[in-house]
């Protein structure tokens, strides 16, 4: 439908009708029409205008002598009237996304595939000049170093997301392959692998945080690869857990259960009882996203019977300290909201949320629409807009499409309730707090 052509919205009391509903269900256009000229105001000529169809054709399918049963004709009235796509049996109209919310496709960028870990990336020549700059070999203090610097590249993925970031993860991962194709000490030479594999599930985490998913899994599979020259098991089953995530998100719940699975095997020995229970709860989201209700609880059991084992001393790997009591909390009543059990992830998300670190963007914006969800499923529309209307405000602040994706997820989720005061000031808040997304091409509309 063009985009210079005005079009008259309907009332969402005329949506939400039963008569209006059950007339859209079984298609019955004399009905739909009927109802939209009393009810709407739009009368038989401006239904023909707007959906794209001679007037006598209206008059004729209003008098019960026509039948409307081509889908390009259903197409043109729902994106004519602005009936959603799902009452009339269709996939969501391109229109019922405002355009803070459209996301545009990219050019896929694969890496490039390899015989082991330590296949060059593109960039040969920097490469050469990195390895003559170094001109010394590395010590501990190197190492430490870029300890450090992976340590600082998370925060800052949490404060403002990781696309940023990713040209210089990649340049220093490329820099550390580079170390590594001389031989050193041990010590050094499992020390450089350790941080090679760090910095190539970083890599892949930006690209998941991105929705790009296939680049996102070369570079968890490059990581998996390097911890399996030192027979890193711990950290092995940490990048399975990041894909065991990643395949929630892609809703492979079968898939996510598989790799958490393949994680709690490579973590039976060795491992502490924080990165048991971040496994757990990970595994709970699996059985969540597949509607296992029993399953879910029980591996939700089991995660804070292990964090209750947590003392001070344990050897935790870096990379779990993050999964401390309030991300035990929140992710628990996550677990619980994927399951529908809005009640019971309510306060549980509400607590976690009011300790979260507020330098953690992402997780604060994260967090906050699924509180909003949850209050919503509880029928607290006002206060659901109100949490959401503060979620904007870490949202605007981290470049994340998975930010972006829980925001889509929430405003869908008030479709019925679109003329609602509070609705309409979230849509306003909104509107003004997130820019129009930037074009790409090719471009499309992932809903």
């Amino acid at each position: 439908m063009p985009e210079s052509r005005h079009t008259k919205e309907l009332p969402v009391s005329l949506l939400t009708d039963s008569e209006m509903i059950d007339a859209c269900r079984v298609r019955d256009f004399a009905r739909v029409f009927r109802l939209v000229k009393a009810r709407a105001g739009i009368y038989p000529s401006m239904i023909a205008r707007q959906c794209e169809l001679t007037p006598s054709r209206v008059g004729e399918v209003i008098a019960g002598q026509r039948q409307l049963l081509h889908m390009d004709v259903i197409e043109r009235i729902a994106d004519g009237l602005r009936i959603p796509g799902h009452m009339l049996g269709l996939s969501r109209r391109g229109w019922e996304t405002p355009a803070a919310l459209a996301v545009s496709e990219r050019e896929p960028v694969h890496p490039p595939a390899g015989p082991g870990p330590l296949a060059a990336l593109p960039g040969v020549e920097v490469d050469s000049i990195l390895a003559m700059a170094a001109g010394t070999n590395p010590s501990p203090s190197t190492l430490q170093a870029l300890r450090s610097s992976i340590e600082d590249y998370w925060r800052r993925d949490d404060e403002h997301g990781g696309e940023t970031l990713r040209p210089a993860v990649v340049g220093q991962l490329r820099y550390v392959e580079g170390l590594l194709k001389d031989r050193r000490p041990t010590p050094i030479q499992h020390g450089l692998y350790g941080v090679a594999a760090e910095l190539a599930r970083l890599t892949g985490w930006t690209y998941f945080d991105a929705r790009q998913y296939h680049q996102a899994r070369a570079y968890f599979s490059e990581a998996l690869q390097l911890a399996r020259e030192i027979d890193d098991h711990p950290f092995m089953a940490n990048v399975l857990a990041c894909m065991s995530l990643q395949a929630t998100y892609q809703d492979k719940p079968a898939d996510a259960l598989a790799l958490v699975s393949a994680a709690q095997d490579q973590a039976r020995a060795g491992t502490t009882p924080r990165v048991r229970a971040m496994l757990a709860m990970r595994e709970a989201f699996a059985h969540a996203t597949l509607g296992d209700r029993k399953a879910t609880h029980t591996a939700i059991s089991e995660a804070h019977s292990q964090f209750e084992r947590i003392h001070e001393g344990d050897p935790d790997p870096a990379w779990v300290t993050y999964f401390d009591e309030p991300k035990l909390i929140v992710d628990t009543g996550i677990a619980h909201g994927r399951l529908g059990e809005a009640a019971i992830a309510e306060p549980l998300i509400a607590d976690a949320l009011a300790r979260e670190d507020p330098a953690n963007q992402r997780g604060r914006a994260f967090h906050a629409f699924w509180l909003a969800r949850t209050q919503l499923q509880r029928g607290k529309l006002d206060q659901a807009c109100h949490t959401a209307m503060e979620a904007l405000v870490p949202a605007a602040a981290v470049s994340s499409e998975r930010v972006t994706g829980h925001l889509r997820e929430f405003y869908e989720q008030l479709a019925p309730y679109r003329e609602v005061p509070a609705a309409v000031a979230f849509e306003a808040r909104l509107r003004a707090t997130l820019p129009p997304p930037v074009q790409r091409t090719p471009s499309s509309i992932r809903t």
